[in-house]
């Protein structure tokens, strides 16, 4: 009895360490609008796979420029569809294996219960000092806040007021910090169980703004690399999906 017990143990000994001599590394960078279903996910593949997850986050614009100066990410995340194009015509990604994540939504909120309103009437009245946006220039949704404001007319009058953050995860620490009572943020980062978290906010009308589709894309220096490879593939399950979904994205 001693003798079997001692050989399962050794077997399942000899299982693991077969598994890890397997097993791999995969460095992601995400959009930092993507990090909490990101961080998600990244656990469910590591049990899954036994791979492991590094993950980098921040503005798509200020990723794009790390890779081209050679940072070592195999698998890029990206807040829009230009991006990850664009590596692909720079030769750093890998052609055919882009795709659609996730289409983000844009929404308005202040860490106040009673600042925003559910029509956005509130940036009309203009009784605030500060709205926080991220920056056009690197992030995607602060060209979606941009051009919501464009589009209600209301970009001029509020142009003095604007705080931009480096990214959109700043663009939320300013708001629930206080230093700014209210900005344009993407709907997953107080979105849970169907529902806004906390504070008070506006879901921006899709009309307002051109999609914010998602791109993932394989970059060319992880080809061959089994598990980015299989990273990839994974966010493309019915389990992933309904995790992108369960954040407030189209998946």
């Amino acid at each position: 009895m001693h003798k079997m017990v001692l050989r399962l143990l050794m077997a399942s000994l000899m299982l693991l360490i077969f598994a890890s001599a397997f097993a791999g590394e995969v460095q992601v960078a995400v959009a930092a609008n993507f990090t909490e279903p990101m961080k998600l996910i990244a656990a469910k593949f590591q049990n899954e796979t036994g791979h492991r997850v590094v993950l980098t986050f921040g503005a798509t614009g200020k990723l794009h420029a790390q890779i081209l100066n050679g940072a070592p990410f195999d698998i890029f995340l990206a807040a829009d569809v230009e991006t990850p194009a664009k590596l692909e015509k720079e030769g750093l990604a890998v052609e055919g294996s882009r795709f659609t994540y996730a289409t983000g939504k844009l929404v308005l909120w202040s860490a106040n219960s009673g600042m925003v309103d559910d029509q956005g009437k509130v940036l009309r009245k203009g009784n605030f000092r500060h709205l926080a946006i991220a920056a056009p220039k690197l992030a995607p949704y602060g060209t979606a806040a941009i051009e919501t404001l464009t589009k209600l007319g209301l970009l001029a009058s509020l142009e003095s007021k604007l705080v931009q953050g480096e990214s959109i995860g700043q663009t939320y620490s300013f708001i629930s910090t206080g230093n700014a009572e209210l900005g344009f943020i993407a709907l997953s980062q107080v979105y849970a169980a169907g529902k806004v978290k906390s504070g008070s906010a506006w879901r921006v009308p899709e009309a307002l703004h051109a999609p914010i589709r998602q791109d993932a894309v394989l970059l060319t220096r992880a080809n061959a690399k089994p598990a980015a490879v299989q990273l990839l593939a994974f966010l493309k399950t019915d389990q992933v999906r309904a995790v992108i979904r369960s954040f407030g994205y189209e998946p």
